[in-house]
This record gives C-alpha cells, structure tokens and sequence, in this order.
C-alpha cells in the first residue's frame, strides 16, 4: 500500500518534499492547491492547556469549492488524532478527486454518480495499471470520511456516499503442498510414527489444531482395521459438546497407529505434548522432505480441503 501510495503521491504532484513534520507541527508548502506554505498545529497533550476550537474567517457553505475544504479537512483529522500516515494518504485523494470534478466544484453539488465514475476511472481507466484491492478499498473510505464529515458539520444536506459499498479486499489465496510434496513429506515422515499420525489426521481426515489436541485414544476405533474411524468430540465452548462426528482414514492408518503406540506409549491423550511440540515434529519432516514452503497444519488442512473437491 506505501508503494501505491507514493506513486499516487508523485502522479498528483506530491513528494516527499511537500510534507514537513517537527516535534509540534505539519508544515504543507503546498496546501494540496496553492503554493502558499500553510502551518497546521498539532493537538498538544491534553494534560495541558486545552487546544482551541477550530475557527473559520470563512465558514464553509454547500457552495464552498473542494479547494477551500481542503484545508479544514486536514485540520479535521488531525484534531482526531489521524496518524500522518492517515492524513497524508485521504489528501492525496481529495486532490485526485478534485482534479476529476474540479476543483471549484461546489461540494453541495457532487453526486454519487461523481463518485462512482471517479471510482471506476481509476480501477479500469489506465491500461496496465490496476491498482491494489487496498489502494481501491481506501478509496472509497476517504469519499466515506470526507462527504460524512461535510455532512455532519451542515455543509452539505446529503451525503452521496452513504450509499457506496466498501468491499474489503479478498485475502490472498492459501499456499497449498502439491501432490508430489505430500507424498515427499508422507515419506520424510515415515521414520517417526507421531509425526507420521499427524499427517495422517490432517491430511485424510482434515482436523482442525484443537481437534487434534483434543483426541484421546477412545477416540480412535479399529474394529474394522480395513476402514479405521475416529470420533471428534466438540468442545463445550462451541456449545455442541452433546455432538460428535465420526470420520474414516485409508487402511494404513492402522498399521500406522499401531507403531506410534508400541513406540511412545500414550495413555489417555493422543498426543501427550503441547501444540508447540506438534509443530516442531512437523517443521522436521518438512524439514527432511526438503519443503521450502512455510509448512503449517492450516496449510495441510487448506491441502486436504482442496484435494477433496477434485
């Protein structure tokens, strides 16, 4: 986001230049439209005198021009304690705004339809240069932040942005093991049955960390060595402790089983360690198999999810 930002900064004019911060103030040489160096007062600690109410010789109007709140505006969010960050990033799209509609616009007279095509401009205007999810989502919260405020201070009637949609940026899609990297870790994994039984549980049945921790040797049924079944007791925080759900694992499972109990012999847990422990035993395998991804049990129960829709 810094980066979009920067070049945003560049593309409207700004640099680095252009904003001054001291101990005590925010010097702006230009004030986003004129080249008049503007001093803006930072609120000083509230332990001592109070600061003073924000005094306009010109109060604003719904006839007052973009350029002329710019300054009020800035002195807005700096009163709310915005972080420079902040400030910095909403002026830079009042100024890209305002260069779309003009900058003598009178606020009163911008529409939603404004705002939109603004919006859709700058996602699929310039060819080659789509920006971020984020740079977009931050966007539409600086037309929010902005058009409320007028809004709230009587400026203007209506806010035309109440109605925009803020769509939060996907997360990115989880790193997934491919078929050959889980048959490498199966196999690194082969020499310690623990670990082994680990991947197993996550891998074929798909269980969650805390499903995992909370497994005890009741819980594992070989009746039927051919079709191994394990019963995952709800915890009574999820409020379904009077539920359970029984899952099957491939036939080696049970072969499997046998040697981690012949070799550590666990007497009520399934695995009698910390969480901690559970992802030092995996980062081994991966580890051996030589994986250079960050291997978690997410991402194996991420794996598994995706296996079973292909």
């Amino acid at each position: 986001m810094e980066k979009d930002t920067q070049h945003e900064s560049q593309a409207a004019g700004i640099s680095d230049t252009n904003t001054i911060v001291t101990d005590d103030t925010t010097v702006l040489q230009s004030n986003l439209f004129t080249d008049a160096a503007t001093v803006i007062t930072e609120p000083p600690d509230p332990l001592e005198t109070p600061y003073p109410p924000l005094v306009r010789t010109n109060p604003l109007t719904d006839q007052s021009s973009l350029a002329a709140c710019a300054i009020p505006y800035q002195q807005e969010l700096l009163l709310r304690g915005k972080s420079n960050y902040t400030v910095t990033c909403f002026l830079s799209d009042l100024k890209m705004f305002s260069r779309f509609v003009g900058q003598e616009t009178p606020v009163g007279r911008i529409t939603k339809e404004q705002l939109t095509d603004w919006l859709m401009k700058l996602k699929f205007g310039n060819k080659g240069q789509t920006p971020a999810p984020k740079t977009m989502a931050r966007r539409v919260t600086f037309l929010k932040n902005f058009f409320s405020w007028l809004a709230h201070e009587g400026i203007i009637r209506e806010d035309p942005s109440a109605s925009l949609v803020l769509e939060r940026p996907l997360p990115p899609l989880p790193e997934l093991l491919f078929e050959d990297e889980i048959q490498r870790l199966l196999s690194a994994a082969a020499d310690d049955p623990r670990c082994h039984c680990l991947l197993y549980l996550v891998l074929y049945a798909g269980l969650k960390k805390e499903e995992v921790m909370g497994l005890k040797l009741s819980h594992i049924d070989l009746s039927d060595e051919q079709v191994p079944m394990i019963t995952i007791h709800f915890a009574p925080s999820t409020g379904k402790q009077h539920r359970e759900r029984r899952l099957a694992l491939p036939a080696e499972f049970t072969t499997i089983f046998k040697e981690y109990q012949a070799k550590y012999h666990p007497t009520n847990e399934l695995f009698d360690c910390t969480d901690r422990n559970l992802n030092y035993i995996l980062g081994r395998a991966v580890k051996a198999a030589g994986i250079q991804k960050r291997v978690t049990l997410q991402l194996l129960r991420d794996t598994f999810a995706v296996r079973q829709l292909k």
